[in-house]
């Protein structure tokens, strides 16, 4: 017997995104989605991003992690306000999730909105949040295969923050390798290389966000 599901099992997130989306564009509130494989640098990316924009923008995170607080400690450490979502085994976040967590903030008080996506390079890129931006951060030590090994995440990301190039001298990774098959996949992203640690390249992704907020508002 031939069972044919005309639902999309995926009806509910999207729902679900659909409010989170007409929230935010109600309360000219710019949502970027970042993800990456475990241990990238996004929290380090954010923690920066903080310190640097936050003269200019009221600021909110939502952490995605298996377990504990630990991010959201670091965030609300720079003084950002920030809410820690535990998957308990999930590997992603989806919007139902995030829309309960959304109580968290006034959000007629944030400008911009961080979601730190659960670290995996496979099921997070799959899941509409309502945000308005994905962006990917790659790390110099995860090497140049990772583009081509997980195409639906780099096909779904409009920016890939290539992070640690700190790192580039004592590492084998190719930077041209890396933006040749980027744009193999998805030629209409950009690619910007940075290293939170030194924060050289930031100026970069701070500029990214200025204008996509520019757009939002």
């Amino acid at each position: 017997m031939k069972i044919t599901l005309k639902t999309d099992v995926l009806t509910n997130n999207n729902k679900a995104a659909e409010f989170n989306r007409n929230l935010f564009e109600s309360t000219n509130t710019l949502v970027i989605n970042i993800m990456s494989s475990p241990g990238a640098g996004k929290t380090t990316l954010l923690e920066e991003t903080v310190r640097a924009l936050s003269g200019k923008y009221k600021i909110g995170v939502i952490e995605g992690d298996l377990a504990t607080e630990k991010d959201a400690n670091r965030i609300r450490a720079m003084g950002a306000r920030a809410t820690q979502i535990n998957t308990y085994g999930g590997c992603h976040l989806d919007a139902r999730m995030v829309a309960a967590s959304l109580a968290e903030f006034d959000l007629e008080e944030i400008d911009l909105l961080f979601i730190e996506n659960v670290g995996n390079l496979v099921c997070p890129s799959g899941y509409d949040l309502g945000e308005h931006h994905k962006v990917a951060v790659l790390s110099i030590p995860e090497g140049n295969d990772k583009i081509s090994k997980y195409p639906q995440m780099f096909m779904r990301t409009e920016l890939v923050l290539l992070n640690k190039i700190d790192l580039l001298p004592y590492l084998d990774f190719n930077v041209a390798e890396a933006r040749k098959d980027l744009s193999e996949i998805n030629p209409e992203s950009e690619l910007i290389p940075l290293s939170a640690r030194t924060k050289e390249g930031l100026h970069e992704w701070f500029s990214w966000i200025e204008g996509a907020y520019a757009k939002c508002i």
